[in-house]
This record gives C-alpha cells, sequence and structure tokens, in this order.
C-alpha cells in the first residue's frame, strides 16, 4: 500500500482494553458495509440501524434512547429544533382538508406555522382556550390532532394532558404536548396518553445556551416510522457535534433543574408578596389559578415563571432593565445565566383576557447565586415602582 493510500485508510487499533464515561462523537455522511448484498439491501434495514449519516449514528441514538428513557416512551428522534419537533409531528400526521387544534398559548412560531404554510397548503387549525374549555364543540371530523402547550411560556396556562388524552382517544385524535417547560423529569406525557412528547433540547437538555434541538418520544412505532418518513423526505438530520453537547448536557439536568426550581419558587413567592395579586405567574404558588392541576400532573417545576406588569411599571420598564447587573436580557431559557425577556401577546391571543393587554416579564432562573439575583430584581422592581 503506497503512502497516498494510508493516509486515506485509517489503521484499526486495539480497543478491548479502552473504555470511557463519554459517548464517542460519530461524525458521519458516508456509512461503509462488509459487503455487496449488505449495501444492496440498505434500504431494507430496520429504523434503529445505520444507512446514511444523515439518518443518525451512534451518538444520535444514544441521544434517542437517553430521551426515550426519560419520557418511559418506545422510540425517539431528534430533530434540529423545539419548533421543528412541533413542525414535523404536524406534517408526520395531517394531509389536505385535516385540522389542528392548538391552544391560544401556544409557541407563536408554530401558530405562525399554521397561518401561514399549512392553511395555505390546505390543513387548517383551530384555537382552543388555554384551560380547555369547550374544547371538544370545536371537534369534527376533519380533525386529526390536538397540540397541547402545558405551561404556555409567557402566561403560564396548563392544559389539562389527561382530559385531552381521553378526548383524543375518544375520537380517534391523535394528541401531542409541547413539554419543554416542566421536561420528562418533572412531566410524563405520555404516561397520561398523550401520543406525542416533544421537549427543546435547546432549553435544559443542554443547559448551555450552546445548542439547538429538539426530541419527539412515541410509544407506537408506527408514529415513529411517520416521524422518520417525514424526516428523511425533508432531507432533515442532526448534527453529532450538537448531540454530543446535548449528551454532555443532561448528565448533570437534573441538579440543575432541581436547583433553579427551587431559586426560582423563592424569587416568584418573595416578587407575590410586594407586587399587585395575581401578577406573578408560576404554577407552584398556591395562588396560582391552575394550582390543583400542577399538582396533579406534575412532580416538580422548573425556573421559568412570568410576571404582569402594571401601566406604571411598563413606563420605567426600559429603565429598570438597563440597571440590571446580574441578569441578561434575551430569550430562550434553561442556560446557567440568568435572562428577563419582556413579552407581549397583545396581538397574538384569540381568547383575550385584560392581563393580555399589558407587558409579560418572562424570568429565567440560571446558575447565579439566589441573593445576587434577589437584589438585581429588587432593584428592578424598585424602579418599576417609583
Amino acid at each position: 500500500m503506497r503512502d497516498a493510500t494510508s493516509c486515506t485508510i485509517h489503521p484499526a487499533v486495539d480497543l478491548s482494553e479502552f473504555s470511557s464515561l463519554t459517548v464517542p462523537t460519530y461524525r458521519a455522511s458516508t456509512i461503509v458495509f462488509e459487503d455487496a448484498r449488505s449495501y444492496a439491501t440498505r434500504t431494507q434495514r430496520d429504523l434503529d440501524s445505520y444507512f446514511y449519516g444523515l439518518h443518525g449514528t451512534p451518538t444520535t441514538r444514544t441521544l434517542e434512547a437517553q430521551i426515550t428513557k426519560l419520557e418511559n416512551g418506545l422510540r425517539s428522534v431528534i430533530v434540529p429544533s423545539g419548533q421543528a419537533g412541533a413542525t414535523i409531528v404536524f406534517l408526520s400526521v395531517l394531509h389536505p382538508g385535516d385540522t389542528v387544534l392548538v391552544p391560544d398559548n401556544v409557541y407563536p412560531p408554530v401558530l405562525d406555522f399554521c397561518v401561514n404554510y399549512l392553511e395555505p397548503r390546505g390543513i387548517h387549525h383551530k384555537i382552543y382556550r388555554p384551560d380547555g374549555e369547550g374544547i371538544e364543540n370545536l371537534i369534527d371530523p376533519s380533525v386529526k390532532l390536538i397540540w397541547a402547550e402545558t405551561p404556555g411560556s409567557t402566561t403560564m396556562e396548563l392544559q389539562d394532558l389527561r382530559m385531552i388524552a381521553a378526548l383524543g382517544k375518544r375520537h380517534g385524535i391523535l394528541t401531542g404536548a409541547d413539554n419543554t417547560w416542566a421536561t420528562p423529569l418533572q412531566l410524563k406525557p405520555l404516561d397520561l396518553g398523550i401520543d406525542f412528547s416533544m421537549q427543546a433540547l435547546s432549553k435544559y437538555v443542554g443547559g448551555h445556551s450552546d445548542l439547538l434541538l429538539g426530541s419527539i418520544c412515541v410509544n407506537d412505532l408506527e408514529l415513529r416510522k411517520k416521524l422518520r418518513d417525514t424526516m428523511r423526505m425533508l432531507g432533515i438530520g442532526v448534527s453529532p457535534d450538537e448531540v454530543s453537547l446535548a449528551l454532555r448536557g443532561i448528565e448533570t439536568m437534573a441538579v440543575r433543574l432541581a436547583h433553579v426550581g427551587k431559586v426560582a419558587l423563592n424569587l416568584a413567592e418573595e416578587l407575590a408578596s410586594r407586587l399587585e395579586a395575581g401578577s406573578v405567574l408560576h404554577p407552584a404558588l398556591p395562588g396560582f389559578p391552575q394550582h390543583l392541576l400542577w399538582k396533579r400532573d406534575f412532580s416538580g417545576a422548573s425556573g421559568v415563571f412570568s410576571i404582569v406588569l402594571s401601566e406604571r411599571q411598563e413606563r420605567r420598564l426600559d429603565e429598570g432593565l438597563d440597571q440590571l447587573k446580574v441578569m441578561a436580557i434575551g430569550a430562550s431559557w434553561g442556560g446557567t445565566r440568568s435572562l428577563v425577556a419582556p413579552m407581549s401577546v397583545k396581538d397574538a391571543r384569540k381568547f383575550g383576557q385584560a392581563e393580555h393587554q399589558r407587558i409579560f416579564l418572562r424570568i429565567n432562573v440560571g446558575l447565579e447565586d439566589q441573593e445576587d439575583l434577589r437584589a438585581d430584581l429588587n432593584n428592578l422592581f424598585d424602579i418599576l415602582s417609583k
């Protein structure tokens, strides 16, 4: 073998006495086969096997298996973002003439997808109240999917997943839920009867604000096939490097989530004692309208909650935000840094409430010291209350 050839073919090394705690990062576009027959029959392999890098490597399969175990599911797929998780579910089960039901507190890009992508292609949507009131009245033969987001990431309303799952089964309708806020550590939608459990791994699984991924977990192999077929036809895959970051982050997720959940609830309780009644929106607060539903279905709370600002507070919001010393201003959540994000839902809701005309200040608690965060928030609301 000449030198030029030796440069392209890596020598085999003995791995028999090597073992590591980390999952190798397998990067591959081409996957090679042992013989001609294996290559000729590659498309006949099952979906857990390998035949092209776009559809997964052992790195991807490891994360899929870990998510599946946490979700109490059968199989998972990894997708490029949480938004991709929702849209891939929709595209996998909806056809022209079908209808999807989405809650009024759904992630705005998901509603945008319904309005500006699905509707022009003959797939319709109806919006239901976040508390589920009247949802059964929206069901007709065209409804093929009910989507939930619990809690909504700005206004924090919860959906009753048990009720939605039972409703779907009664009418032969599939159901799905965005479980990003709680993660499967605090809520297991599949255990409640939901068909698709989706989460943005960019948040608590990644944990460091440096990756974009999502996951969809199911308890039905045929549903997994529909998801994988959609991804294959659209050419959707994920980078093994991103997956490696998620595999690193998931190792500390339980510790991080417990910490931020405790600190967030402490801060929410303190803010609730100084601000207008009902203005602090956190499902674990006893005064939260759906607190009993949270207690029934969730085993904990994450580090995200919202505050409804008064008109007076809104007027000095920019001044107050500019004085933050510890918390950063930015969207997303789940990383080590605490974030604040002013949010408006004024033009995004069908079922308007009085508070929907106000600005919501979404708080994401990170890993900073609680006293530093308390001081930052107290200073912020001192300024807003002047």
